[in-house]
């Protein structure tokens, strides 16, 4: 089957778009506390607002011509905003294809719901059941896990020789360190804040996209006293995670679902308003994951479950009751299930 990936916003209103990508980030990153109320208050809406409805019906309108030239068998979306355009577009058009929303949180937001959708794949059975609460059809929800790659569960590599492989020291407890792929974990702090950690440690940081954050974590590397080694991006993130012992990150979605499928130990900082928030409290809840509500935190904590064995065996075993590894594999059957169903009822 071919795919074709299409970025949403490029079909919605200007204003739209830099609302939600541009007043986004500066909203986040000055006034966070604000977001959180935005957030929140959305959270609880029982209707949906006029200028979200303008948005999703001007967004379906533009999608028309896309729709009729690639005639798709079945739309995935991994986003609400264009699940919810999808949504209008079902409304307007009697040949629309299925919709299935992939929600990439471990929670779900009131923006997702709608009742035209025709499949959910979400985290767990608790997002499972949170949707049901808000009118979502039972049926039409499967509790896959979050789609990653498959690569991301334990491996046969013996972690000697994956720390060979990879040119990481053989004989120090690793820390991973991630900031998501926006950048916004201050890593450079979070590096000195482990200057004074109580135990032997080395790290592997991975900066990220932005060249601005690499120089600035590549200066805080030579200030500390522990080996570490920088990486702007890498695509095997699955071969560090196996051979790291803790894993300090901001809860995003995609981030932590890997970290669950690939059993390390979590240690959660900054995390942002909203669904980082929620996620952080689902890896706290089930046993998976740590968070420290400051930096000079960080040290301790991270030094208690390097060094505590019963505390890392717990957090191992939570994280491999709550890992699915094989999600992506489950949600393409369902996708692919929707998209024989059409085909079979236009032939």
């Amino acid at each position: 089957m071919r795919t074709n990936v299409v970025d949403s916003y490029k079909y919605a209103a200007l204003v739209v778009s830099r609302v939600v990508a541009d007043g986004y980030l500066q909203m986040v990153k000055t006034i966070p506390q604000l977001y959180r109320y935005v957030y929140q208050r959305a959270e609880r809406a029982t209707e949906v607002g006029p200028f979200r409805t303008w948005a999703h019906q001007f967004t379906a309108g533009n999608l028309r011509e896309l729709m009729v030239r690639e005639r798709p068998d079945v739309v995935v979306c991994t986003h609400a905003f264009p699940c919810g355009a999808m949504a209008e577009y079902k409304n307007a058009y009697a040949d629309a294809p299925p919709v299935v929303g992939i929600v990439t949180d471990f929670a779900v937001h009131a923006f997702w719901v709608h009742h035209n959708v025709d499949g959910y794949a979400v985290a767990d059975e608790s997002v499972r059941a949170a949707m049901i609460a808000r009118g979502a059809r039972p049926e039409r929800i499967l509790a896959s896990g979050i789609p990653i790659d498959a690569r991301f569960a334990p491996t046969l590599e013996p972690r000697r020789a994956l720390r060979e492989r990879l040119s990481l020291p053989l004989d120090l407890p690793l820390v991973l360190m991630m900031g998501g792929g926006l950048g916004m974990a201050p890593l450079a702090k979070m590096l000195g804040a482990l200057d004074d950690v109580g135990t032997p440690i080395g790290a592997v940081v991975v900066a990220g996209p932005d060249p601005r954050q690499e120089r600035r974590i590549l200066a805080a590397a030579e200030g500390v006293k522990y080996p570490v080694r920088v990486l702007r991006f890498v695509d095997n993130v699955y071969d560090y995670m196996h051979a790291c012992d803790a894993f300090v990150t901001k809860p995003g979605g995609l981030s932590v679902a890997e970290a669950l499928a690939a059993r390390i130990p979590m240690i959660l900082c900054k995390p942002l308003p909203g669904q980082e928030e929620r996620n952080a409290r689902f890896l706290i809840e089930r046993g998976a994951a740590t968070d420290v509500q400051t930096l000079p935190e960080l040290g301790e904590t991270l030094a208690s479950v390097l060094g505590d064995s019963e505390r890392r065996k717990k957090m191992i075993a939570a994280a491999a009751s709550a890992g699915r590894p094989d999600a992506a594999r489950d949600v393409a059957e369902f996708v692919l299930s929707l998209a024989r169903t059409r085909r079979e009822n236009v032939a």
